[in-house]
């Protein structure tokens, strides 16, 4: 057997593609295979920098056998790239469960780091960002103990929303919290239709409310204490 490769954790844009990076680009043309959350997804990304590297899907429904494969691989000296849909993998993505067992066989890790919807949000928010929690998705129930969560919090907190549930997430997060908390929701980042509405909770569900228009695409939510 070959000594173990390298796993590559690369971070692909999460709307505009002139943000891939170059040494993104180069690590995904290079290694031997690339690991994707969805083939079809990631194939748009490789058609347009003309890579033809073979991928292979990994998700949060792929078994055990499949990590293994993939870590399989890894040990026989073949270079593999992980990705996600957008953004930075392992990040309230399934990619996590691969890079621990990377690590748990002695494989190399390495970071492509490049896009990430948490750091681009809270640059933009203009909430504070020296210490925050991230909280993920918020969860399709128990929404009201989601954001009690949230209010219990001496920091800013930053959470993913779809745009099924995002309506009644910004009217639960209005319920819960104080008057005179801060929320950003910023949708679409890096895309055409990029919005930021900041504002008291009510102010911003309000927003959402009247603008049915607007509820659509992908949001990040900051909720400044």
């Amino acid at each position: 057997m070959s000594e173990a490769s390298t796993l590559h954790v690369v971070s692909t844009p999460i709307g505009n593609l002139a943000d891939f990076s170059k040494r993104g680009k180069q690590t995904l043309a290079r290694v031997d295979l690339i690991a994707c959350e969805d083939t079809r997804r990631t194939q748009k990304l490789l058609s347009h920098f003309d890579i033809h590297t073979p991928k292979e899907s990994y998700h949060g429904d792929s078994s055990a056998k499949k990590r293994e494969d993939i870590i399989d691989t890894l040990k026989a000296g073949k270079e593999v790239a992980l990705v996600t849909d957008a953004g930075t993998p392992a990040v309230s993505d399934p990619g996590m469960r691969l890079v621990k067992r990377a690590h748990e066989e002695g494989i190399e890790v390495v970071s492509v780091p490049g896009p990430s919807a948490v750091t681009a949000a809270l640059s933009v928010a203009g909430l504070k960002g020296h210490a925050f929690t991230f909280l993920g998705y918020a969860p399709r129930k128990n929404r009201k103990d989601f954001m009690q969560e949230i209010k219990e919090l001496p920091r800013t907190s930053v959470f993913f929303g779809s745009p099924h549930r995002v309506t009644k997430t910004l009217s639960v997060l209005a319920d819960t919290l104080e008057v005179n908390c801060t929320v950003a929701v910023c949708r679409e980042l890096t895309k055409q239709f990029e919005s930021i509405v900041r504002g008291t909770p009510n102010k911003v569900q309000e927003h959402f409310e009247n603008n049915p228009d607007k509820v659509k695409g992908e949001f990040v939510i900051i909720v400044g204490m």
